[in-house]
């Protein structure tokens, strides 16, 4: 299979076509994508629209129209280490304060999710404003899950970034500053003074303006864990006000979340000097790191 905008006339993002392309098992999903998305419009009953191609990398997503006429969101997830439990979280929220889930399937990873309306995103707001939006909405989502649930614990994620780092020991630029992160990745899971269900991955670009709440959360990675790790994806994703006051930024987020600021702290500089990836370059990250290493 080439890389294109078509799957034998089926229409797939290229950016999720991108991502698909790096391992065998994501192409083979891709390559049966198209069977798997019309089997769920007939099973369903759903008219579907074009897939959306901006902020799309990990799933198959597009608007649909259900039988009695509402709006919905059809979303199909690729094979992705970090969203396994997905559609467990969001039928664990149940909408509060994320989108609804009207039907899923587990075998396929596969949703059928409430509309959000207008669906702008949060991040169109400037981002003092998002900062306070995303410490109500992330105050909410953090509860205690039942006994009996399948959600791995955040260590488990942090291991996975922590072999990642260590494969790539050949493009480090500050080797202790990388092991004292490394360490802090199995440190502070360890350390968590309470173990609640995360998000994970939430930034400006998953909560969408909404009719039913104000705001509503789509895509969590979820995770059991330290509620201090879940406030370095927002930060990481202001990055220029980040760089220009490192200290004063976390201050204020924690403070607003209304937790322990040493902790986001130290999650902050750890992720910024231990994780490995190709979006921001670490000589950049660890001039701010150094500066939380304080």
């Amino acid at each position: 299979m080439t890389i294109s905008g078509q799957l034998g006339g089926f229409p797939v993002p290229e950016s999720l076509a991108v991502t698909c392309s790096k391992t065998e098992e994501r192409t083979r999903w891709l390559e049966g994508l198209p069977q798997l998305v019309r089997g769920l419009a007939l099973r369903w009953e759903l008219e579907l629209g074009a897939p959306f191609t901006d902020d799309v990398t990990c799933s198959w997503v597009a608007p649909a129209t259900r039988r009695d006429g509402t709006p919905a969101i059809l979303k199909v997830g690729m094979p992705h280490f970090e969203g396994e439990h997905e559609i467990d979280a969001m039928l664990f929220w149940n909408g509060d304060p994320t989108a609804l889930v009207y039907e899923a399937d587990r075998e396929h990873g596969a949703m059928l999710l409430e509309r959000c309306v207008p669906g702008t995103m949060l991040r169109t707001l400037p981002e003092p404003e998002q900062d306070v939006v995303m410490a109500d909405v992330l105050r909410r989502l953090w509860r205690k899950p039942p006994e009996s649930h399948p959600f791995r614990p955040l260590a488990a994620m942090c291991a996975n970034w922590r072999q990642e780092t260590l494969d790539a020991r050949d493009r480090w630029v500050d080797p202790g500053m990388h092991r004292e992160a490394l360490q802090l990745f199995a440190d502070l899971p360890a350390s968590a003074p309470e173990e609640l269900l995360l998000a994970t991955d939430l930034h400006a670009g998953n909560v969408l303006r909404s009719e039913r709440l104000p705001w509503l959360v789509i895509d969590p990675k979820p995770f059991v864990g330290d509620p201090a790790y879940d406030a370095t994806q927002h930060l990481l994703n202001c990055a220029e006000r980040l760089a220009a006051d490192p200290i004063g930024l976390v201050r204020r987020f924690a403070d607003l979340l209304e937790i322990d600021e040493e902790r986001v702290r130290l999650w902050t500089f750890a992720r910024l000097a231990a994780e490995c990836d190709d979006y921001w370059p670490w000589s950049d990250r660890l001039q701010i790191a150094r500066t939380l290493a304080l």
